[in-house]
């Protein structure tokens, strides 16, 4: 059964299960009833970081465009959100994952969110969930129940390395300015 966290929890992945080595991360949301005339585009992501809490390069950097770099691989661009379940997924392969990257934060963000006049106050049950997917068993859930209102970003959940154990994060933390704005955070050249 799944642990279900709230936000700023943390839980250990590997110290009670050595043998785990394939993650699947799924985050899934939905669009609230709106009338703007525009489909809603929500885009994952994931930051691979180093010590310092940036990208070691641009190729750190994995989302649609950029699918697949060091044990980290997005599964593909969902662009309605349309259906139950995950909407889009992120594969990470712990054992690939290069020393020089302590953590891994995933991301949300609204494509042309400015042009489209949309945010997250206009998005409802967001998670993240944390998959063995070696056994198709879900070990984390973590629902979004923030209330986000101009935020065109929001940095869901991370994994990390803490004396050489691999930990998950709930974070639910907001950003403006969407997918430039998350980029500069972390190092990347927007």
């Amino acid at each position: 059964m799944a642990v279900s966290l709230k936000k700023g929890q943390k839980v250990d992945l590997t110290k009670g299960n050595p043998s785990l080595k394939h993650l699947l991360i799924g985050l899934g949301w939905d669009v609230n009833k709106y009338d703007g005339g525009k489909d809603f585009d929500l885009d994952a992501a994931a930051f691979l970081l180093g010590a310092n809490g940036k990208v070691p390069s641009d190729d750190y950097f994995v989302f649609f465009n950029n699918k697949k770099n060091s044990g980290v691989e997005h599964m593909g661009d969902n662009l309605t959100g349309a259906g139950d379940g995950d909407d889009e997924e992120i594969k990470v392969n712990l054992d690939q994952v290069p020393a020089n990257v302590d953590r891994i934060e995933f991301t949300v963000t609204i494509y042309e969110a400015t042009e489209r006049k949309q945010n997250f106050g206009q998005v409802s049950n967001a998670f993240i969930r944390v998959v063995d997917s070696d056994k198709n068993e879900e070990l984390i859930r973590y629902d979004l129940g923030e209330d986000f209102s101009i935020e065109t970003a929001v940095v869901v959940g991370a994994i990390y390395r803490q004396a050489g154990e691999w930990k998950f994060q709930a974070i639910g933390s907001g950003f403006e300015g969407g997918l430039a704005s998350l980029g500069k955070n972390y190092g990347v050249n927007v």
